[in-house]
């Protein structure tokens, strides 16, 4: 008899771990698309690269959580299916960025750095909430190790922008703003 219990605490844990990791994906996918819009419209109001590279890994980042909602239960395989999928979506990002920065490069503007500094800051926010509710969760399985690295690497991003905002306010050159889309670029390579 104890034995049968003990099997049903352990599905039990288990199915409560499995809704406490859809709760916080569904939060942090609706977190990472509203960003995706509200500073992809921002970069492109403020004519940044960087801006830019760093809402279309929101916009990734949003993809990548609903895949690992969509692998959630589904065991090892979906898993590794799962994060396979988001490799071949990086890559894909990564080559949009290289694109935008190849575009600013030959009809290069220096941006609005006032605006990188407002929305960067604000992007920040947003994503070191997502790490936030994701840490207990970083080592659990590859699609949410995966998970957590993408959150802990849009913190970086982030921190890329801001420092871009403020370079590109002091010196009055678009320059920095390629710096930083090109190092995002290859931080979604290396990813």
């Amino acid at each position: 008899m104890d034995h049968c219990c003990n099997n049903k605490r352990q599905e039990l844990e288990t199915l409560a771990r499995y809704r406490a990791q859809r709760r916080v994906l569904v939060i942090v996918m609706v977190i990472n698309l509203a960003m995706f819009v509200v500073e992809f419209g921002a970069g492109v109001i403020a004519r940044s690269s960087a801006l830019q590279a760093d809402a279309v890994d929101m916009l990734g980042d949003g993809v990548v959580y609903a895949l690992s909602l969509w692998a959630i239960g589904r065991g090892s395989r979906w898993d590794a299916g799962a994060a396979l999928a988001k490799g071949v979506l990086i890559l894909a990002f990564f080559l949009f960025i290289v694109w935008s920065i190849v575009d600013k490069l030959v009809h290069g503007v220096a941006p609005a750095s006032g605006l990188m500094l407002i929305f960067g800051a604000i992007a920040l926010l947003a994503n070191l909430t997502c790490l936030a509710l994701l840490w207990r969760f970083r080592a659990l399985n590859l699609n949410m190790k995966s998970t957590f690295e993408c959150s802990r690497n849009d913190v970086a991003a982030n921190a890329g922008v801001l420092i871009a905002g403020a370079a590109v306010g002091l010196t009055g050159y678009g320059w920095p703003d390629v710096l930083i889309a090109s190092i995002i670029a290859l931080v979604f390579l290396r990813s």
